[in-house]
């Protein structure tokens, strides 16, 4: 079996976003949510947010196909961090300049699957 969630237009650079999402890459799901929740970066928060919706949406799918499910069998298959629109402000500068400011964004998606669908792969 395997689930997917996929957060888009998260406000934080990719390249912050991916520290986190490589610290958890190929985990347990339960471990990876552990790791996630003491990680001081402030990227881990929305990356815990979606490994628990893809572990929810792991739950919806055995219940709707009538398979038994475990929580402690799913690894996290699959995650990576895509870059969203970036979104261009202006700052004032001296002697009338302007500086740009680049608010970047992500597309975090995470993957999450049982061993046997994992070696199927």
């Amino acid at each position: 079996m395997e689930a997917k969630a996929i957060a888009r237009h998260i406000r934080v650079t990719p390249m912050k976003a991916r520290r986190v999402v490589n610290l958890v890459r190929g985990k347990q799901a339960n471990e990876a949510l552990a790791i996630l929740k003491f990680a001081p970066q402030a990227a881990s928060e929305p990356v815990f947010k979606v490994v628990q919706s893809a572990i929810s949406n792991a739950r919806v799918l055995a219940d709707r196909d009538g398979v038994a499910f475990d929580e402690g069998d799913l690894i996290i298959s699959e995650m990576y961090v895509d870059e969203g629109p970036t979104m261009k402000r202006f700052q004032p500068r001296a002697q009338g300049r302007a500086f740009q400011i680049k608010k970047r964004t992500s597309h975090i998606t995470v993957v999450v699957a049982t061993p046997e669908k994992e070696e199927a792969r």
